[in-house]
């Protein structure tokens, strides 16, 4: 599979329908840090990056993937106190594929080159090369991480995890020069092209996996509707064990949470709108209707049981809505039309609903975000 070509198409997709749209794009954000995509450079940036449109684009097998790694990439960050949007950067790198090579040199499952694995002491010779290794070479991109990002933080009194992202491609010492010549803001950087469109190509990633529901219409067909296939191991499966060997090396800060520092100024912080500072109400909801041969594209309908308010639109109590719903590992997720802003869980906080579950009068709940105006 070409992961390139998919991230591409991934982003124009999502780009094309956030440049559609009326009213005010939907806030997207990467590890805490919202996306400035109001500001015409940004989008500037991004057509350049996706002057041609792919055509279609098979991900079953990345999907398959993911479903094989994932959980093991997120206890290393959790347990490296990294923030969880870096899963989406292995996806960039390698298509989660631990035996890949690039014409640079870089190799493995997150694309360390040898210089740095070794630094890092992992063995890389004519006979044993660790950086295909799929546990020592996670823990070695955890402390590149942590490192470049406390790195910026020390140098340059900012804490950026989008440029920790950008250092990651390109290196910490051009990120440094960059910043000392352009400034702290990645988003009106002049980076060479990689570099430059690396951020975008995390976040096109992240968008899809985490808000399929949202973008599906716009491929016309449901890029995740493979067949079923063995239940995988969650992280406690596979490492329940003890882990006081990442102790040395923790980001030691309270800032996983979407809270960054965009500046020092005058001795004192100031800080971005965040994750943080959104308002999140719960509104209870039923499924209506009947869905017994329900297929990919297909509405769904709710009846509230609160009234629905976001940003300017209200809806009453009693109201009846409906969206767009496609299937993703046995689950309906559904778009209600709100964008980021409205989020279906079932009660038990996954999100979607379980297909055997999408029947009349099954209680749903809608997450209700309110942005920072």
């Amino acid at each position: 599979m070409n992961v390139t070509v998919l991230i591409k198409y991934i982003f124009g997709t999502c780009l094309l329908l956030c440049l559609s749209m009326p009213a005010k794009c939907h806030d997207i954000y990467f590890c805490g840090e919202k996306i400035p995509l109001d500001d015409l450079l940004v989008k500037e940036k991004l057509m350049n990056i996706l002057k041609k449109q792919m055509s279609y684009v098979n991900i079953p097998e990345l999907k398959q993937r993911i479903n094989q790694y994932m959980a093991r990439v997120e206890y290393y960050l959790q347990a490296t106190n990294l923030p969880q949007d870096f899963k989406y950067l292995a996806i960039v790198e390698s298509g989660f594929k631990t035996d890949v090579s690039s014409h640079a040199g870089a190799a493995g499952f997150w694309q360390l080159m040898p210089t740095t694995a070794r630094e890092l002491n992992l063995t890389v010779n004519d006979l044993v090369d660790e950086r295909t290794d799929f546990d020592k070479s996670t823990y070695a991109a955890c402390k590149v991480l942590a490192s470049y990002y406390l790195y910026i933080r020390k140098t340059f009194g900012i804490s950026s995890w989008v440029l920790t992202a950008a250092a990651y491609n390109n290196g910490i010492g051009n990120i440094k020069n960059a910043i000392n010549k352009q400034g702290k803001n990645y988003f009106s950087m002049n980076l060479n092209p990689e570099t430059a469109a690396y951020v975008y190509k995390i976040i096109a990633v992240k968008e899809l996996f985490e808000y399929p529901e949202i973008y599906m219409k716009n491929f016309g067909y449901n890029v995740f509707n493979i067949a079923p296939s063995a239940k995988t191991k969650t992280y406690t499966d596979v490492y329940d064990k003890d882990i006081s060997g990442f102790g040395s090396m923790k980001v030691d800060i309270n800032e996983s949470d979407g809270l960054h520092p965009a500046d020092l100024k005058e001795g004192k912080l100031k800080k971005n709108k965040s994750i943080s500072d959104q308002k999140i109400k719960y509104v209870s909801a039923k499924i209506t209707g009947k869905y017994k041969r329900f297929n990919d594209g297909d509405l769904v309908k709710l009846i509230l049981e609160d009234d629905l308010q976001v940003q300017n639109r209200f809806t009453a109590k009693g109201t009846e809505i409906s969206g767009v719903a496609w299937i993703v590992d046995n689950r309906v997720m559904i778009d209600l039309g709100y964008d980021h802003n409205v989020t279906l869980f079932d009660l038990s906080s996954e999100k979607g609903i379980l297909l055997e579950r999408l029947k009349s009068k099954e209680p749903v709940i809608l997450k209700v975000i309110s942005n920072p105006g």
